[in-house]
């Protein structure tokens, strides 16, 4: 029978492992701050998606609402009228910090006309990626940006 006809040799088969091995070694960090950074966005996204929600009810019903960070920086929490009940809320990942800022105002308030108090909120994601979510006082949109910290 031909040696070539009866497949691949020991020492072969070891050198393809040891290449295998070595890529999966090269690319298994990149992959896990890839995944920090999808998580990242996926906050802010719903970050900015609670805020754009916040407008339309203040629009649609025809009353102020305020969106602020919770006690523990965990989520916000969204409020209307005179009110101080939540009327809704939206949490982030226990990895996910959020702050107001500036630090010292407490809330974004959206008025029925469109317009807001303005302001930003940052968010910390995993890995240390900060964006900044802001909210335009004159046309009340919201936008987001990612901040080099």
């Amino acid at each position: 029978m031909n040696r070539r006809a009866r497949g691949f040799t020991l020492i072969e088969l070891a050198v393809v492992l040891l290449i295998v091995g070595l890529a999966l070694g090269l690319v298994g960090p990149s992959i896990g701050r890839a995944t920090d950074t999808i998580r990242a966005r996926a906050d802010v996204a719903a970050v900015a998606a609670f805020l754009r929600h916040a407008r339309e009810q203040a629009i649609a019903k025809r009353e102020v609402h305020r969106v602020q960070v919770d006690p523990d920086g965990q989520g916000l929490l969204l409020t209307s009228g005179d009110s101080e009940t939540v009327k809704a809320s939206r949490e982030v990942r226990s990895s996910t910090r959020l702050a107001r800022e500036p630090r010292d105002a407490s809330a974004v308030t959206f008025l029925p006309e469109g317009r807001s108090s303005g302001g930003a909120f940052l968010v910390e994601g995993a890995g240390r990626l900060l964006y900044r979510v802001r909210v335009d006082p004159l046309s009340g949109r919201v936008s987001n940006r990612r901040v080099e910290s």
